[in-house]
């Protein structure tokens, strides 16, 4: 194992230590428990927006905390679900009276731990309501979940749903986008190698150099099948053939077309896998309205990408348009 690391079980306090320092503009860091939040928290009459999960992911989830996205994101071990208790400080330092979301991705330890916390913040008069996000189209159940993956949309979800809880909607307005994104968007991505988790110290699966897994999760968990390397063009097809068919996203469609990297993947490829997308929409008749490219949402170093399809109206891309400034993602501010 090469890694750019102390000791493995340092390797998150360190990294949230990092943040603090490089970021202290932006957003404040707890280490006991351990959470981010933006550096302006709790603020008064407005939804707080919170998600969070495993480490390994990055910039997702603390990458995203800030004016006009999250409010705070509590970091996990690697590829290990955030506690309750972390997750009910960091609601209690973004609740500003108006109730707080907790925006949680499909996996079984995530939606157990946000529920407890959920449950011990009303105790205190906090109200939470909570939103699961389940886009991945690869599989129906994994290894960590009981339904599909949240995978690629939660960036987008976390974007959206923080430009609205800035125009001071109310917790159930905010909460209607955050459903209505996870309703509209679908995601498939795909491995070209495995990655190494600091405290493992080995890769989590074995794949032959000559070899690609389809439909693989954000922690390694297997995907839909394991085949022949092939060409960008051929990959891109089965990724986006798959997302546009399962919604179904139908011509005439205007969509947000996000092409994620995993961590491993080059900027040259992810705009190569870009190119080959913008091809197949056109050729369904499928406008693409706005887009992101790069490396938003990883598994550690694995190399390969995600595609993920959000369809879009005015309303959405009114709130993808809004102001955002935080570490990883920032515009019109």
């Amino acid at each position: 194992m090469k890694k750019l690391i102390n000791r493995p079980e340092d390797v998150v306090k360190e990294a949230l230590q990092g943040i603090a320092a490089a970021h202290g503009d932006l957003v404040r860091v707890s280490l006991e428990p351990q959470y981010i939040v933006r550096g302006d928290a709790p603020v008064t009459g407005k939804v707080g927006v919170l998600s969070g999960g495993g480490s390994g992911h990055e910039p997702m989830h603390g990458g995203f905390v800030g004016p006009g996205m999250l409010d705070a994101a509590c970091p996990g071990a690697v590829f290990t679900s955030p506690t309750p208790d972390q997750i009910l400080a960091a609601t209690q330092a973004v609740n500003g009276g108006a109730g707080v979301l907790h925006i949680v991705k499909n996996y079984t330890g995530d939606v157990m731990n946000f529920d407890m916390a959920a449950e011990l913040a009303g105790y205190e008069g906090i109200e939470v309501k909570a939103m699961v996000i389940d886009d991945d189209v690869a599989v129906k159940d994994s290894l960590y979940t009981a339904g599909r993956r949240g995978v690629g949309l939660t960036v987008l979800a976390e974007k959206m749903t923080g430009a609205a809880a800035e125009e001071r909607r109310s917790l159930e307005e905010v909460a209607e986008v955050c459903r209505k994104v996870n309703g509209w968007g679908r995601s498939m991505g795909m491995a070209l190698t495995s990655c190494t988790v600091p405290q493992a110290g080995k890769p989590t699966f074995d794949l032959p150099e000559d070899e690609m897994e389809i439909g693989i999760g954000i922690h390694g968990e297997p995907g839909r099948t394991r085949m022949k390397l092939k060409t960008s063009a051929e990959i891109t097809a089965i990724l986006a053939n798959a997302v546009l068919d399962d919604l179904p996203f139908e011509r005439g469609d205007e969509v947000l077309a996000f092409v994620n990297g995993m961590g491993g993947t080059p900027l040259i490829e992810l705009y190569g896998v870009y190119h080959e997308l913008a091809k197949i929409l056109a050729g369904r008749g499928i406008k693409i309205a706005r887009n992101l490219v790069g490396s938003y949402i990883t598994s550690l170093e694995m190399a390969g990408c995600s595609i993920t399809l959000l369809k879009l109206d005015e309303e959405l891309i009114r709130l993808w348009d809004a102001p955002v400034k935080t570490p990883a993602l920032r515009w019109g501010i």
